[in-house]
């Protein structure tokens, strides 16, 4: 393994002494411990989690995600998730909610609710008061007999497993169990409410998920000079139009302005020397591949590098149509970031 020089002496010490094979072994051993907890969560969904998505998906209006400590951060955590996947969700800390934030529930919430014992005293306010508005519980607890499942309308069971702390006491296996119950839930809904991936870029505008989820008339160039030209233009004409261009091609239109082939540069050496050649409707490609402006980035991209080629037109087929309205170059989607 290479080791950085520019740590401390005394980690340079530690990652060269025997005891590093311990500490990667205890890391390892957490990992392992992670992942039976998994296993076992695995193999204990049933109809309950059934029954909890179809809530959700049916909800009318947001699901209020709550816990206390460990399981309340994780509570953030599956609330972002669920908003983010088209699933409206906001985190409500249970000592806040006893203190007015309890008008953040309305009739047509769902709550969910975490906690690991399923006692946490702090939670009974906002479980009352949803009981009061007839706000339907979703609860997660290893314990069948404690608080939280007693009031929960669908109480989903967590595996009784020891925390990856050598004490028992850190929450670590507990709360990654938490964690992908909550992330099952929000897939398993975004699934059953049908939602696209452009749909998620409206949630996603920036950061490496928006690039991956651009559309194309972001990227796409649309400047008023397009290298098109008609079917009957002169050989000269093709090559001026290429050249001028810069994207190595020219459209060919027909007499209602729609794309009915393309010429490349290879296609124009091919036929450069050819005496028979006179216009470029002889020449073209007659089964071009173009995109639509609606198209994703990452879908033009993966267009672009399947078929071997480096700019495309970009069309409009309302109505049946084939009419360029821009241009999209490799080049414009990898300064995009999409390369």
């Amino acid at each position: 393994m290479k080791i950085n020089n520019n740590l401390p002496r005394q980690f340079l010490h530690l990652a060269d002494s025997g005891r590093a094979d311990d500490v990667l072994g205890r890391g390892r051993e957490v990992v392992q411990i992670l992942a039976g907890a998994l296993a076992l969560l695995d193999e204990a969904l049933d109809h309950q989690f059934v029954a909890a998505s179809e809530l959700i998906a049916a909800g009318r209006r947001q699901v209020v995600v709550t816990g206390m400590g460990k399981s309340g951060i994780i509570a953030r955590k599956i609330a972002a998730t669920f908003a983010s996947t088209g699933t409206p969700a906001v985190f409500v800390h249970p000592s806040e909610a006893a203190h007015g934030d309890l008008g953040t529930l309305a009739p047509g919430d769902i709550l969910l609710v975490l906690s690991n014992s399923g006692n946490t005293p702090e939670l009974r306010p906002i479980l009352n008061y949803s009981r009061r508005l007839a706000i339907p519980i979703i609860a997660a607890a290893s314990s069948p007999d404690s608080m939280i499942m007693d009031m929960a309308d669908v109480p989903i069971l967590l595996p009784r497993v020891r925390e990856a702390c050598a004490a028992n006491i850190a929450p670590t296996s507990s709360t990654a169990m938490q964690l992908a119950l909550g992330d099952a839930l929000a897939m398993a809904v975004m699934d059953m409410r049908g939602i696209t991936r452009e749909q998620l870029g409206l949630t996603h505008p920036g950061g490496a998920i928006g690039l991956q989820l651009s559309r194309v008339d972001e990227i796409m160039q649309t400047a008023s000079a397009l290298p098109l030209l008609g079917r009957r233009a002169p050989i000269g004409d093709v090559v001026c139009t290429i050249s001028s261009g810069r994207h190595g091609l020219a459209g060919v239109l027909d007499e209602a302005g729609h794309l009915i082939g393309v010429i490349s540069d290879g296609d124009l050496r091919r036929h450069f020397d050819d005496p028979g050649t006179t216009c470029a409707e002889e020449i073209m490609n007659p089964a071009p591949r173009s995109v639509t402006a609606d198209m994703l980035g990452a879908d033009a991209l993966a267009l672009l590098n399947r078929n071997a080629i480096t700019a495309a037109f970009v069309v409009d087929t309302a109505q049946g149509g084939c009419k360029p309205i821009g241009i999209i170059h490799m080049h414009d989607l990898v300064r995009h970031g999409l390369g």
